[in-house]
C-alpha cells in the first residue's frame, strides 16, 4: 500500500496531495494520510486539510475522481487524535461539555468532512488496507468505492476507551441485519475483507500490493466527457484489479448465534448473552466477549441507545446527534479514563463510572442527549441538511 512518490519538501505534511495526469488533461486526485507512526490517526489538521482540498477538487471540472489512502503498509487510519482530545478534556472545566472548544472544533470538522464524502459529487475510492478503525471508518463509509485487501482489519472498538461508534458509525451499524450492529458496537470485534464485503461495509477486494497498479489503471482510463459515467469507469478499473473472493469471515460463520444473542431489545439481556461467550471454544467469540467485559458499561448503554435512534434518522440527523453525544462524552469521566488507561498511563485498568451494566440505566444515558450551547444557538452542523 505504498503512496505515490512525493518530494522530500512535502513528506512531513499530515496529508499529502497529488494530482495524477490522465488522458486529455483529466486528472485523478490522491490524498494520502501521512502519519504512519501513529497509524495515520486522524488529527484536526488532517481533517481541515482534507476538507479544504475536497471542496477545491469538487469544483475542478478537470479532476474526475479522488483516491484516499494511508501512508505506510500497516493502516489506512486507526482512529482519531485521542491524545489531542485528552489534552482538551484536561484543559476544560469538568462537566461542562460546551466549554471544551477543542472537542467542539474537532468533532464538527471531522463530521462535516465525513458528511462531505458521503455526498461528494465525484467518485471517491477509499483504499482501506490494513487497520481501519474509528475515524478511518468514518472516512471509508461515505466513499463511493470502498476497497479492502487481505490485510484489512475493520473495527469500531470505542467501547474500550469509553466512547461509542461515532463518525456515523451508529447510522451504519443500525442498518446491518438485526443484532449484528449491536454486537460490533459492544465488542469492537475485528472484521476482515470477507465480512466487510458480505455485510456491505466494502465494495471490492484487491491485492494489498496492487495500489500503484490501480493508480496506473485510473490514469490510463479514457475518461468520458459525461461526469455521470465516471463512477462506472472506476467500477471497470476495479473489475480488472479485483482479487478472488475471500473465505467467509467469523461474523458470517457466527451470524445466527449473534442475531439470537444481540437481536433482542433488552440491554441487560444482550450483555448477559455476550458475556456467556467468554469461555467459548471459538477464539474470535471469546475475544469479543473479553473485550465487552473489560469495556465501559456506559459506552455499551450509550451505543445501544444511539443505534436505536439512528435507525430512524437521516445521515445528517445522526451526525448532529453524535456531535452532541461526543461532546457529552468529553465531559463525562469514562472517555478521559479510557484514554488514560490505554495511552497515557498505559496500565490498561480503567475505572469505569458507572462500573456495571446495571448502573448504566436508561435514565442515566439521557444526559448524552441533552442539547448543548446557549439557548437559541443553531446546531453547529445544522447546515448539513434535513
Amino acid at each position: 500500500m505504498n503512496a505515490p512518490a512525493l518530494s522530500e519538501a512535502t513528506d512531513q505534511l499530515p496529508v499529502l496531495f497529488q494530482e495524477i495526469p490522465g488522458h486529455d488533461g483529466r486528472r485523478i486526485g490522491v490524498a494520502t494520510l501521512n502519519s504512519p507512526r501513529t497509524l495515520n490517526g486522524l488529527s484536526l489538521a488532517m481533517c481541515q486539510l482534507l476538507d479544504a482540498r475536497l471542496q477545491a477538487w469538487a469544483a475542478d471540472d478537470g479532476l474526475v475522481a479522488v483516491v484516499l489512502n494511508g501512508a505506510g503498509d500497516k493502516a489506512f487510519c486507526a482512529g482519531g487524535d485521542l491524545h489531542g482530545l485528552y489534552r482538551g478534556m484536561l484543559d476544560s472545566p469538568a462537566g461542562d461539555a460546551w466549554a471544551n472548544v477543542q472537542a467542539r472544533e474537532f468533532f464538527a470538522t471531522e463530521y462535516r468532512l465525513d458528511h462531505r464524502i458521503h455526498s461528494y459529487p465525484k467518485p471517491v475510492l477509499c483504499w482501506a488496507s490494513g487497520i481501519v478503525m474509528g475515524g478511518g471508518v468514518g472516512l471509508m463509509l461515505g466513499a463511493s468505492h470502498r476497497v479492502v485487501t487481505g490485510t484489512t482489519r475493520f473495527a469500531m472498538p470505542e467501547v474500550t476507551i469509553g466512547l461509542y461508534p461515532d463518525v456515523a458509525g451508529t447510522w451504519m451499524l443500525s442498518r446491518l441485519p438485526r443484532g449484528i450492529g449491536t454486537f460490533l458496537a459492544f465488542t469492537g470485534a475485528q472484521l476482515g475483507a470477507g465480512d466487510c464485503l458480505h455485510y456491505g461495509l466494502a465494495d471490492r477486494l484487491c491485492d494489498a500490493n496492487g495500489f500503484d497498479a490501480l493508480l496506473g489503471a485510473l490514469a490510463a482510463t479514457d475518461w468520458t466527457d459525461d461526469p455521470t459515467r465516471h463512477a462506472a469507469q472506476v467500477d471497470a478499473v476495479l473489475d480488472a484489479c479485483q482479487a478472488a473472493a475471500p473465505e467467509p469471515g467469523p461474523l458470517q460463520r457466527h451470524a445466527d448465534r449473534i442475531r439470537l444473542a444481540c437481536g433482542r431489545a433488552d440491554f441487560l439481556e444482550i450483555g448477559a448473552a455476550i458475556s456467556a461467550w467468554k469461555d467459548d471454544p471459538d477464539p474470535w467469540l471469546a475475544r469479543a466477549a473479553a473485550t465487552f467485559l473489560a469495556g465501559s458499561p456506559g459506552s455499551a448503554r450509550l451505543s445501544h441507545t444511539l443505534l436505536a435512534r439512528a435507525r430512524h434518522q437521516s445521515l445528517a440527523e445522526t451526525f448532529r446527534m453524535e456531535f452532541t453525544a461526543s461532546l457529552h462524552c468529553c465531559a463525562e469521566p469514562d472517555f478521559r479514563e479510557g484514554i488514560r488507561a490505554l495511552l497515557i498511563d498505559k496500565d490498561k485498568t480503567p475505572r469505569w463510572n458507572p462500573a456495571t451494566r446495571e448502573q448504566a440505566t436508561a435514565d442515566w444515558v439521557q444526559r448524552f442527549l441533552a442539547p448543548l450551547g446557549p439557548d437559541g444557538l443553531p446546531h453547529p452542523l445544522a447546515d448539513l441538511g434535513p
